[in-house]
């Protein structure tokens, strides 16, 4: 090949033909491939930075990306922040400060999403940290919540109420730390200063006046019905949060609405335990703590100058200026009435953020001496106030109305009842009527006559009231019947209360309320907290003393079927029996015996406290009849009281006799001795009269049959019956020990055993043992039984000792038998020989001689009953060989017997 041929092929064409393949190019790539499978477990796994959302993100990068310039991404943060910590609660504890510090910073951020979201992830924190582990941080909070409240936007600042709502419902305690600033940054909300206004100006004009947003989403009235909601809401954290001085109470003088108070609980650090500890203890400046500036009612003065003014200036918008002259003034929409009620919550509360009650008085003489006049010309012109009534026609808009109602937090506000406002109207002006000296008959009636027909008509309607509504009613009628000088108000006033309370199917709420409010108008009545109260109602209140005389009766019908109700009754029951009360002794003398029915009783329906102070109230009793003593006796023995009870029982029936030592020179003693004797014999016996009767008719079961070796047919009681009666023997037994004459005692005791006991045949096995135990401690050794009494206890004695050998599981019965019968034949002269005398072993059957040989080992083996047996030796010999005589009798007639058989 020539080179010019050899060249031309170098550059030669391949011609393509139709339906042939096309020939792969020399330097042509191979695509062909082989993959393996290969299977990291360790690289998926977390790394050390901790767990990660689903994004992979950690709480580093999280926080990282709250910095980033895009709102997007600040927003897609939040929410994975908010999903790290809902999924691994254990960071919440950990990263607290750095999550806290940057979410704070994003309360003014321009994006309104940012800012929900900040919110959201705010409240989840302040659902998983408790008060004292976020107080070190608290200030760095409430910075930037001031900072958001006071920023010029509009929409940072409706944000703003948000977190605030937050911080009040999980750190209130905290949040009313520093009212100072948060206050001024309210007033700032809905205001702007003037120049040359003045502090506590009486025109109306201080140094802040009402301000007009036009670029909100929401109307002025709207947005202040917003902000004063929220000014409400922290206003009642700062009383409720700071500690009160004794006798003021944050919702008034009766102290039983007053709220619990808030406490910052301390990091508590153990020393020992962090001096080899290679973590240090990180310490915070400030901590949280920050003194409040609202403790003194020059501050509070200060402050109220400043809001007062802007307060009445609401509410005549809220009246709509000229219309409140027309004949419907009294007539209020919906948005309206929840402001003007959001105004008067404030005026109330101003007055408590002091915690001295002189510093409150002075308080409320201030409010009188410089808004009495706006007070009465604003408030009181159209009292009563009622709702007024608009027909609505549904439209699209009314939707995005109610969204803006929402964003403004209107409709949290708008249910205010007419009730409601009016009620604290009333709250609002009683606090600005004079007490004591300083209260001049008919100087307030032009506008305390409209408030307490109001009240009057309130109470005495017949309406049902909320627990709400009637607290506040209460709490104007307790400052009414302080302030007034007039027994005719008073009784008008406890009235209108009495028939609230004389209603039926009121809820517990609703009479607990009703019932400590006459409970503590009576207490501080006798303990003279307060001198008007004392000089209009000592014991010359006639709806006092038929409220007092109707509670036996309540008690009575109420029973167990609200245990804590009875208890407020009986506490003041108890209270008024102690200082003599006459109608209430009446009525419980009357009702003495249902209030201590052995059956259905309170006495013992009733827990164990009210048990004890029915107990208590028995020595306040009048009198002691017959009828309220059986009642008395048979709760002892009953055994649904305990055995201590039933002792301070008997004691304080003791104490009221005459037999217990005191002397008086009236004739009408509370207990005759009689009665007091019957009494003692009855709770001794444990039976009644009635009882005993029906065991003689009873059937054969639960009967141990008489016979030579048990002379009575023994009635056997189930064990705690037996032991509760036992102890209550004892204290009888103390008893009748204590009266002055042994030998007279002793000889009523005989007289009574053998009236109503020698003649039974059927005998509970309690009522031997408590006789066996009674007669030996009160036998003078100078007075001889009767044979009478001496039978009846050998019958006893014998019998009891055939139970005892009967009685194999419960020792505690045997060895309170045997006490009973060691006591008396050891004690009662000739009752052992009684006893031997009346062991015939003729009269046995071959079944019952193992048991008396058995008795009379038992009897042999204690000493001092073995020196009295020696003492009846002749007898004792006489019984064993009769007893040994019989028994070899019976063993020739058996051998006989087998003999013949084979």
């Amino acid at each position: 090949m020539t080179k010019k041929r050899k060249r031309q092929d170098d550059f030669h064409k391949v011609k393509l033909k139709v339906g042939k393949k096309k020939h792969k190019a020399e330097n042509a790539t191979n695509i062909n491939f082989k993959s393996k499978s290969i299977h990291l477990p360790e690289q998926l796994k977390c790394d050390g930075s901790g767990p990660t959302t689903h994004r992979q993100l950690s709480i580093k990068d999280l926080l990282s990306q709250l910095h980033h310039y895009n709102s997007n991404v600040k927003q897609g943060a939040l929410v994975g922040l908010r999903e790290l910590l809902s999924s691994n609660p254990s960071l919440v504890e950990q990263h607290a400060s750095v999550v806290l510090t940057e979410v704070a910073a994003l309360f003014t951020d321009k994006d309104a999403a940012v800012r929900v979201a900040a919110v959201r992830v705010l409240r989840f924190v302040a659902q998983c940290i408790p008060a004292e582990r976020v107080a070190p941080f608290f200030p760095l909070l409430s910075a930037h919540l001031t900072c958001a409240m006071t920023h010029i936007s509009a929409g940072i600042q409706e944000d703003a109420l948000r977190v605030l709502d937050v911080l009040l419902e999980h750190y209130p305690a905290l949040l009313s730390q520093r009212p100072t600033v948060l206050l001024t940054n309210f007033l700032e909300l809905i205001s702007q200063r003037r120049l040359g206004g003045t502090k506590g100006d009486r025109t109306g004009k201080g140094n802040y006046a009402l301000s007009i947003t036009t670029s909100r989403s929401v109307t002025a009235q709207q947005w202040r019905l917003t902000v004063l909601l929220r000014l409400g809401h922290f206003l009642q954290a700062v009383v409720e949060e700071r500690p009160m001085e004794d006798g003021v109470s944050c919702a008034g003088g009766i102290g039983i609405w007053s709220g619990e108070k808030g406490v910052v609980t301390p990091v508590e650090v153990s020393w020992e335990e962090q001096v080899f500890s290679k973590g240090g203890i990180r310490v915070f400046e400030n901590s949280g703590l920050m003194l409040s500036g609202l403790c003194s009612a020059e501050t509070v003065q200060g402050f109220a100058g400043t809001l007062v003014p802007l307060l009445l200036e609401m509410w005549v918008e809220a009246m709509g200026g000229d219309r409140s002259q027309a004949d419907h003034g009294h007539l209020l929409t919906e948005e309206s009435m929840a402001l003007m009620f959001q105004i008067l919550t404030i005026l109330q509360l101003l007055r408590r953020l002091v915690p001295q009650m002189d510093q409150q008085d002075m308080l409320d003489a201030w409010f009188r001496n410089l808004y009495l006049s706006d007070f009465k010309q604003h408030f009181m012109k159209n009292f009563p106030y009622s709702q007024l009534e608009v027909v609505r026609h549904k439209k699209k808009t009314d939707m995005k109305r109610g969204r803006q109602q929402v964003v403004g937090g209107a409709v949290a506000g708008g249910n205010v009842e007419p009730l409601a406002l009016n009620v604290m109207l009333c709250q609002v002006m009683v606090t600005l009527s004079l007490r004591g000296r300083d209260h001049v008959a008919g100087q307030d009636a032009d506008w305390l006559g409209p408030i307490r027909a109001f009240v009057t008509d309130a109470l005495s309607s017949g309406g049902k009231l909320s627990s709400k509504h009637l607290a506040a009613l209460l709490e104007v009628v307790w400052r009414m019947i302080v302030t007034q000088r007039s027994r005719a108000v008073t009784e008008e006033l406890l009235q209108a209360v009495y028939i609230q309370y004389q209603q039926k199917n009121l809820g517990l709420t609703i009479r607990t309320l009703l019932l400590h409010f006459f409970s503590q108008l009576y207490i501080q009545e006798h303990q003279n907290v307060n001198l008007s109260l004392s000089v209009f109602l000592s014991l010359r209140s006639r709806i006092l003393a038929r409220w007092l005389a109707s509670l036996p009766v309540q008690l009575v019908q109420l029973g167990s079927r609200n245990p804590q109700l009875s208890g407020q009754l009986l506490q003041t029951v108890q209270s008024a029996a102690a200082w003599g009360h006459k109608d209430l002794l009446l009525s419980l003398q009357t009702h003495a015996c249902s209030l201590y029915d052995p059956h259905e009783g309170c006495v013992v329906v009733l827990p164990v406290e009210q048990q004890q102070q029915l107990v208590q109230i028995l020595y306040f009793l009048p009198a002691f009849p017959t009828d309220v003593l059986a009642c008395l006796s048979q709760v002892c023995n009953a055994g649904r009281v305990s055995t201590s009870l039933a002792a301070m029982l008997i004691r304080t029936v003791y104490l009221r006799s005459p037999l217990s030592g005191w002397t008086s020179s009236s004739q009408d003693v509370p207990v005759r001795d009689v009665d007091y004797l019957s009494f003692l014999f009855s709770t001794l016996t444990g039976f009644s009269s009635e009882s005993l009767r029906l065991l003689q008719q009873a059937d054969e079961q639960g009967l141990l049959a008489s016979s030579a070796l048990s002379p009575l047919s023994v009635f056997t009681t189930p064990l705690e019956q037996f032991t509760h009666h036992w102890d209550v023997v004892e204290e009888v037994c103390h008893c009748l020990e204590t009266l002055g004459s042994r030998t007279q005692c002793f000889e009523i005791l005989q007289n009574a055993i053998a009236k109503n006991l020698c003649g039974l045949v059927v005998v509970p096995d309690c009522v031997c043992a408590a006789v066996l135990r009674c007669v030996p401690r009160l036998l003078d050794l100078n007075f001889l039984p009767s044979d009478t009494l001496l039978h009846f206890l050998s019958d006893c004695c014998l019998s009891m000792l055939s139970l005892l050998l009967q009685l194999e599981q419960s020792a505690r019965k045997r060895d309170a038998v045997w006490e009973a019968c060691f006591a008396a034949l050891s004690t009662v002269p000739r009752l052992l020989r009684l006893v031997l005398q009346s062991l015939r072993v003729c009269e046995l059957s071959e079944s019952e001689l193992p048991l008396l040989a058995q008795i009379l080992s038992l009897l042999l083996q204690h000493t001092q009953l073995r020196n009295h047996m020696a003492a009846n030796s002749a007898l004792l010999q006489t019984i064993i060989q009769d007893l040994t005589v019989v028994q070899l009798t019976l063993h020739y007639i058996s051998i006989k017997v087998l003999g013949q058989d084979s």
